[in-house]
């Protein structure tokens, strides 16, 4: 299975797809306003059908009047035609299920059949949109129920349980109703354009490809900021911490695309084998590195874009003894040949000044330095990979400073590609959208196999495991900052800085 070009649009995108949990928020925040893009840019087929399911009793007049509630508040109004929405409601239809309950099943069973006997043969998409403690509830009785047929495929939502044991538990149930070539495992970062344009960036670009390695790099920073708080979801949260909600999925997709070796071609599987070898190389936290190279913290109340916010233990239904941690910053690292001695530094928390997430690749300096002194920390080219809140890629380079009376002052500028900018005319598709389209399109490559979930779990394990028996609490930061005073510590020991010209 190859790497789509712009050709491969060609794939038929005739499904059915079956939403389990489609009034919840990741439906109707996301999932909805993905589909209907896709339709609105003639990427689905003018037969697919969707069908949503709900514990919630409906009828389908009530459920697309929900549908259309959502794609008013999260789609741009310039974006929504009537024709269009007319289009894309007409393709919904509605079923209340109890998820667990083998009974209910037939609803969809029926379903299915009608469309068969409209004259179209068309595969199956099941997308599960729910808790994964029962996914492989929903599997089982999708297969008892006569539902699937070899064509099936079934998209399922990280993180996928909350250690190593249970995710294989979770998988194992899953992959007895579905083969490993029919599970699309979704971590949304890795359908957004600039993540996927590392992969052009490495290895279509001599300039990089040749400098990727320890020998040019000094070090890599990683910096996923979040704004926002528990925003009702402490009943996940606080069992989950921010190490397992954000840095064995996201962080970690991340490093395995920065470290990964080229694969022997863009097939999905020989890009996740690659992904597979990094996970693997990762070292691992010894006691003595807790304290040194691992900070949790916790927020406590502060002021966020000028608005006072709770403390994490102040939130609605909070824990007041909870040690979950909201932050978490790190020095790791890979350890083969290509990255021997390069820190990897990692850091992610919730409350925040912003949201952004981002990549620095910081380069050597110069071996022999012949400018001002007082200008060698200047000296060193960065590599700034944005994720979010806009998308885009610059490289911070060195140049004289204009002027007669400058000498040969230097000055940092950007060779900057900003996506909006230098696309104005084309959206920039949400993450979402493109994982959709590959799922209906029947490939993988954006997708995330089996094995690199659980060797991300088993590395996440030691971490978790290692704090249980050091049994201290978190450190607090103030909602607001940028995370614990020791995480600047931490980086500051290499003498090195986090990077902040945002």
């Amino acid at each position: 299975m190859s790497y789509p070009s712009r050709s491969s649009q060609a794939v038929s995108t005739d499904i059915d797809l079956a939403l389990f949990g489609a009034l919840g928020d990741l439906a109707q925040r996301k999932l909805f306003p993905a589909l209907f893009q896709l339709d609105r840019e003639g990427l689905l087929d003018p037969n697919t059908r969707l069908l949503g399911l709900a514990r919630e009793e409906l009828d389908l007049d009530a459920f697309k009047v929900r549908v259309e509630q959502a794609l008013k508040t999260h789609v741009k109004a310039e974006e929504l035609d009537h024709k269009g929405l007319a289009r894309f409601l007409a393709r919904l239809d509605y079923r209340q299920l109890d998820f667990t309950r083998a009974e209910g099943y037939t609803a969809i069973q029926e379903w299915r059949k009608a469309g068969r006997e409209a004259g179209r043969e068309r595969p199956m998409v099941v997308y599960l949109s729910v808790a994964a403690r029962i996914y492989g509830d929903i599997c089982r009785n999708l297969e008892a129920s006569d539902s699937l047929d070899e064509a099936s495929r079934v998209v399922v939502e990280k993180p996928i349980g909350h250690d190593l044991a249970s995710s294989a538990q979770i998988n194992d149930a899953i992959g007895a109703v579905f083969p490993e070539s029919r599970i699309y495992r979704i971590d949304h970062y890795l359908g957004k354009e600039t993540v996927q344009n590392l992969i052009a960036l490495r290895f279509a670009n001599p300039l990089f490809g040749t400098q990727w390695n320890q020998n040019h790099i000094s070090h890599v920073e990683i910096t996923v900021a979040e704004q926002v708080g528990i925003e009702g979801r402490w009943g996940y949260f606080d069992d989950a911490g921010q190490l397992r909600d954000m840095v064995q999925n996201h962080l970690l997709q991340l490093v395995c695309l920065i470290a990964m070796d080229p694969p022997a071609n863009l097939d999905a599987d020989a890009i996740r084998d690659e992904k597979v070898k990094v996970l693997k190389a990762l070292r691992p936290f010894t006691e003595d590195m807790l304290g040194r190279d691992v900070v949790r913290g916790q927020y406590t109340s502060g002021t966020i874009d000028g608005k006072a916010v709770p403390g994490y233990l102040e939130e609605e239904g909070a824990n007041v003894e909870s040690h979950t941690e909201s932050f978490v910053a790190m020095k790791t690292g890979v350890e083969n040949w290509r990255w021997a001695g390069v820190p990897f530094y990692l850091r992610t928390g919730k409350r925040m000044p912003e949201k952004l997430s981002q990549i620095i690749i910081h380069f050597r300096q110069q071996p022999h330095y012949i400018f001002d002194p007082d200008q060698r920390g200047l000296a060193a080219n960065k590599l700034v990979i944005r994720l979010q809140p806009e998308e885009g890629i610059a490289l911070e380079v060195l140049t004289k400073d204009s002027g007669l009376d400058k000498g040969m002052r230097l000055r940092r500028g950007p060779l900057h590609l900003d996506f909006n900018s230098a696309f104005p005319k084309s959206r920039i598709p949400d993450a979402y959208e493109r994982l959709l389209l590959e799922v209906m399109k029947g490939q993988q490559y954006l997708f995330v196999r089996r094995d690199e979930v659980e060797h991300a779990w088993q590395w996440c394990d030691n971490l978790i495991a290692a704090w249980a028996d050091r049994d201290e609490p978190p450190r607090r930061y103030p909602a607001g900052s940028w995370g614990p005073v020791a995480s600047i510590a931490m980086i500051t020991q290499d003498g090195r800085s986090w990077y902040e010209d945002y």
